[in-house]
């Protein structure tokens, strides 16, 4: 196999709100503090106002809903995953395994330091419209970035043609959630933690390459 493209082309995308203020941070550093023992449902708008050290029309100010306070501490997990895997669509490491394998690292490491929030998000998009809405525009860019990864891999002649490759990619995105989803709650049926890189990255490999990862 040649050498991985380097420079892959990524979207890029957008918040459904942009970052705000110093007191919007300490409301959703509340909320995820809270969050570490009670369901989002449990927490009061008070809570998160007394928490911030702020008013309860101040946080109004701020947030319409708890469900929008739920949307920024999600979107920023995305960004923080993002800065991660970002960086190694940037150039070509030693070989096309590496960097998929930090991308699917990348992903569950930091989802994983943020496991009662993940778990709130499994649990709350189904639920709420806007949430679900912004969720799924987060998967579709998750989508498209892949999709162009694989397409350039081909272009470049280190993956062979096949499937579309917007499908290979939904599959696989699709498979890394509900695999990872699985080991942070703990459910009966799963992967062994130590288990779950290793097995997507055999898998993501060869969907894309034919071949499992040397």
């Amino acid at each position: 196999m040649t050498e991985p493209s380097a420079d892959l082309p990524l979207g890029r995308r957008s918040r459904s709100r942009p970052h705000g203020d110093e007191r919007e941070g300490r409301i959703l550093a509340t909320a995820e503090r809270l969050l570490a023992d009670r369901s989002l449902q449990e927490i009061s708008i008070g809570e998160l106002a007394a928490g911030a050290g702020i008013s309860r029309p101040t946080f109004y100010f701020y947030f319409a809903s708890k469900e929008d306070v739920l949307i920024a501490l999600v979107e920023n997990v995305v960004d923080e995953a993002e800065a991660t895997v970002g960086r190694l669509f940037s150039g070509a490491p030693a070989d096309s395994a590496e960097r998929w394998r930090g991308v699917i690292q990348g992903y569950h490491d930091v989802f994983g330091r943020h496991r009662r929030l993940s778990e709130t998000l499994i649990e709350a998009r189904h639920v709420w419209p806007k949430l679900s809405a912004v969720w799924a525009g987060v998967q579709d860019y998750w989508v498209e970035n892949t999709a162009r990864a694989i397409e350039s891999e081909r272009a470049h002649g280190n993956a062979p043609a096949g499937l579309p490759a917007r499908d290979i990619a939904t599959a696989l995105l699709q498979l890394n959630e509900r695999v990872i989803q699985a080991d942070l709650a703990q459910e009966p049926l799963r992967l062994a933690s130590d288990a779950v890189v290793p097995t997507l990255l055999h898998l993501w490999h060869t969907a894309i390459y034919g071949v499992p990862p040397a």
